[in-house]
Order: C-alpha cells, then structure tokens, then sequence
C-alpha cells in the first residue's frame, strides 16, 4: 500500500457507476438502472448519458468477435468487456455480478505522472464488489429484497465513498491496497504501484518450529468452539501466517485486516470508547465533506443519509464497515465496534458479521489482538446457541484456554522477523506472484521509491504506448515496467481466450537508458517482475541475474534450464 505521494491524483475527469442492465429498459423509467455514480452531483441527464455510453460499449462488444481495438482487447460473446480506449478517456468495465456492471472512466492526461495499468484499476472494481459482498451480500440479493432499489443504493452509496475517503493511515511496508481520497481529490494506483498487486495475500515465511506452533494454536482455538464450527485467520504485522479459508475469503478478510484491524492500522487511534466518540480526526472531516458535497437531489436518489435505526419508516440502517476509527482493543484483547449498532433489547454493541463464501453462511466476525499478532475467528450464527450471550461464552472459552499459546507463538514470530525490510533483496526491485495460491512478495516499499529517475525517450521505448506527455522525455524506470506489465497483461489475455488451460511461458527483457534492465518472466502461473538499476549492458548478465534470483529465492521456479 502506497504513501499519499506515491499515487496518481486526479482532481476531475474520475467517475464511477454501478449499473443493472435489467432495470430502466422502459422510456420514463432510465434512473432506475442507476445504482451508484461518482460524483453524485453530476446532474442525471450526465450521469445517465455516461451508463448509456457504457450499456451500448457493452452490447456491442457482446455482439461482434475477434475485432481488437487500440487498447488491444478481443471482443467475442464469451468475453466480458474489460475497457475501451477512447482518445480522452479510458472507459474500465468490471462484470461485478449477471447484469450488473461497476464502470470506471478517467480521463488521460498529458502529466506523466498520470499513468497507470488498466488491469490495476479493475482490480480496484474487483476489490469494491468483493468486500461489498462479504459484509452486505450480493447486489442482487439486495435488490431482490426491496425492487425499487431503496435498499441497494445507500448501501452502496456509503460503502464505496467509504472505500475511497476513509483510507488514511497505513503501514510502511502496506502493498496490496493504496490511499484514494485526500479531501476531494481522487487518487489512483499509478505506475509507482507497478511494484504490488492487489487481490494477493503477502506471507511471512515462518520456521519449521514456529509453524508447529502456530498449528497447535489453530487446534486449540477450534476447540474451544466445541462443536461449533470455527474458521481462521493468524496474521502477524500486516502478513499472513495461517488459514483455514478458502482464498477468496481468505483474500477478501486479509484485505479488511490490513486496512482495519491490523496493529498498524490501530496505531493513530486511541484505545478509549471516549476519544472515539469525542474526537474527528482529519480523514473523517475529509470524509464527511466529501459526502456533503453530493447535494440533497443524490440524498433523495442515494439515501446516503438514511443511515439510523430509527430514521424513519423508510429508512434503513446502514452498516458502514470501512468507517475509519470505529474499532479499538477491549480489556479481554478482542477488539470492539459500534459499526454494526446496539443489539437488539441490550445496552452492548452487535459483534460485526460478514458472509463466507465458501460455505454461504453468515459468520460472527470475531478479531482477538495481542501485540503484533491478529486473530481472526468466524462461527456460523446458525451453530450459536443463545446468539450473543453464547458468543460471550466461546471468547470466555479462548481467553482461558488459548491466551498463554498466543503468547507463545507471538514471541516465537517476533524473535523470527525481520523488520520491514526483511524481504528485501540487496540489487533487486521486484515483485513476485504465484497466481495459483493468490500469493505476492515485493521489496519494500521504501526501497522502491530509491529507484533513480531517469531520462528515457518515448519514442525509443518501446511500450511507452500510452498516457506520454508530450515535450518531456523525463520518465522513471518503474514507468518502464509498468508499460511492460501492460504488455504482459495483454498477452495473457490472449492466452485465455487463444488457448484456455494453457500457461505460455514468456520473457521479456528492455534496456533503458540509466543502465537498467526491467524485466518481466512468466511460467507455470508465477510471475517475476523487476529492475536492475546500474547493471551491465549485456544481456547475458540481466539473464543471470533473473537466474540467481530464482534458484535462491524461488525455488528455481523461473530458472531456463
């Protein structure tokens, strides 16, 4: 996760929409297909044309095969549109859920600072809808339950500004989420994040020793809940040790962890109820003025105001759980929100709850903290006899019995890690990504930003294709790369639909001109990304470099022979 200056701003000329292509088919009724857009101010006359621009890029793409278009994307029937390259605009389509299409369109600017890849900013599509579905359930269930679409628009009228405002404070060495909102500027993941990859977990390389103890600690936790099904998460610092979910839960809870309940993502608050309630901190004002600014015609739309139990009739509660500051640590070590509200006929805050993919039942969200290590906990409602008053019960059960082996296994960890730096690789700036097991590993972040700029001519780059500015040559050797993960990008498409089931190995090898090589190996469904700054000219040595790399970090996974 990058610093605020490590992103792309973009002051205007960003919008995002949720649509329903099932919805607002008849003349007179077009708003209804609207579910969400950004900026909510825009008059409806605009907001609409840019849902229809998109429905008809969408309909068209359905209908003709094998037509490719600048941004190099094969149309077919089968294949979802992923983006249109307009000579102004980049229209990028995510299929969130059957009809219903979440669209970002940001404008090219001729700043060269302003370039990112296309497939970052789907992940970030991606990323929203995912963890919508896990704390609220799928759009369509919501729209199922009230039609008129008076559930389904506040829900996500305050979940994805949330998303994009409330992202302040983050680790150092955070890279798999980045800030978006710093007051009312929108901020995307630009070429400087070519080095990370979201939708990934990062882990941390434990010994043989530490992970026997971290698989009894699991033993004993599931225990503790009986006969009541317990799943987990272990997390020490911002990286994953242990899972017994299925990667996209586990995906989908490591993010909100990192960006939620994490030590670091703690670390600006204080731990009393009262200073929560008494204290605004910047990003909620940033926050709140970005809400206000959408006027009162997009609160009557949006309902982005009817957020109390007890506002009305009408209204609806909304659970907003990327609230910034809304969780702290309570006396027993599990952490504490008053996100989800006070339960029913009780004076005591509802634990949180989110839904699991992997088996479709709603599960308590429990989070116990000690230090550096996090523990995640998920029991099904279903299986909890006396709900919260049984919940209380399990957590009594785990602090007795499991606190001493957490004590345990947070020493033996701590004594193993390395610091922030601890995956860095002296001559190195890299990423690497096991697409297989949703698993990434990167150099630290500040050892990244030590990349040195350099001055590199458009017009001898060769995948310098998109977003140049025109009369300055002074690009970075991340921008390099960037157009090269562009590149790779592409390729893979083409694999999918040229020849689904089949992993093409792939090189890619660019000198540029501050004497670094910026390569780019794919095999087997890992990939290796990197720059060698002030490295020998021949090709041979970038080669060997990748080669020593692989065979002592990798296991020999990129290795030629």
């Amino acid at each position: 996760m990058g610093l605020s200056s490590a992103n792309t701003v973009v002051n205007e000329g960003f919008q995002l929409c949720v649509f329903d292509l099932r919805r607002g088919q008849q003349e007179g009724q077009e708003l209804d297909k609207i579910l969400f857009f950004h900026p909510a101010d825009l008059p409806f006359s605009t907001q609409l044309s840019v849902i229809g621009l998109s429905e008809g890029l969408i309909t068209f793409t359905r209908l003709f095969k094998g037509i490719a278009f600048v941004s190099c994307r094969i149309f077919s029937p089968e294949a979802a549109c992923e983006v249109i390259e307009a000579e102004k605009h980049s229209h990028v389509f995510h299929q969130a859920e059957q009809d219903i299409w979440m669209v970002m369109v940001v404008d090219k600017s001729k700043e060269s600072d302003a370039i990112w890849r296309i497939d970052a900013l789907r992940r970030v599509l991606k990323e929203v809808h995912s963890l919508f579905v896990m704390f609220h359930g799928s759009i369509r269930s919501l729209l199922d339950k009230e039609p008129s679409g008076g559930l389904v628009r506040p829900h996500l009228y305050n979940f994805i500004m949330d998303y994009l405002s409330a992202f302040h404070k983050r680790s150092p060495w955070d890279i798999c989420c980045c800030d978006f909102l710093v007051g009312k500027k929108i901020k995307l993941p630009s070429f400087r994040d070519c080095l990370k990859e979201r939708g990934t977990v990062q882990m941390l390389t434990v010994g043989r020793e530490a992970a026997l103890e971290v698989q009894s600690l699991v033993r004993v936790l599931e225990s503790c809940a009986g006969n009541t099904p317990c799943y987990s998460l272990v997390l020490f610092q911002d990286l994953l040790v242990s899972t017994t979910l299925s990667p996209d839960d586990t995906i989908n809870l490591f993010t909100y962890a990192v960006l939620r309940l994490a030590p670091h993502a703690l670390l600006s608050r204080a731990s009393s109820w009262s200073y929560l309630r008494k204290g605004n901190s910047a990003s909620q004002i940033a926050a709140a003025s970005v809400l206000a600014s959408s006027g009162p015609v997009s609160e009557q739309f949006y309902g982005s105001r009817d957020t109390s139990p007890h506002g009305g009739e009408h209204s609806h509660h909304v659970v907003r759980p990327l609230q910034l500051n809304k969780w702290y640590k309570g006396t027993d070590g599990f952490l504490v929100t008053d996100i989800w509200g006070p339960e029913v006929g009780i004076m005591v805050s509802a634990t949180p709850t989110v839904w699991l993919q992997q088996t479709d039942e709603k599960m308590y969200l429990c989070v116990y903290q000690h230090k550096s290590l996090t523990l995640i906990l998920l029991f099904p409602i279903s299986s909890i006899l006396n709900g919260e008053q049984g919940l209380s019960v399990v957590k009594q059960q785990i602090v007795e019995n499991a606190s001493l082996k957490m004590l345990k296994v947070e020493e033996k960890l701590s004594k193993g890690w390395g610091g922030e730096n601890a995956y860095h690789v002296g001559g190195y700036r890299y990423l690497l990504v096991d697409g297989d097991r949703n698993v990434s590993r990167a150099s630290p972040p500040g050892k990244v930003t030590t990349l040195t700029k350099v001055n590199i001519d458009p017009a001898e780059e060769g995948f310098a294709k998109r977003n140049k500015s025109k009369g300055t040559n002074q690009l970075e050797s991340l921008i390099s790369l960037s157009n090269l993960r562009e590149e790779v990008d592409l390729e893979k498409s083409r694999e999918i639909w040229d020849d689904p089931g089949h992993d093409k190995d792939l090189e890619i090898c660019i000198r540029a001109k501050n004497n670094a090589w910026v390569i780019a190996r794919t095999t087997r469904g890992k990939e290796l990304y990197m720059v060698l700054e002030k490295a020998n000219e021949t090709l041979l040595f970038a080669s060997d470099a990748v080669e020593k790399f692989s065979n002592r970090y990798c296991s020999g996974a990129f290795s030629l022979d």
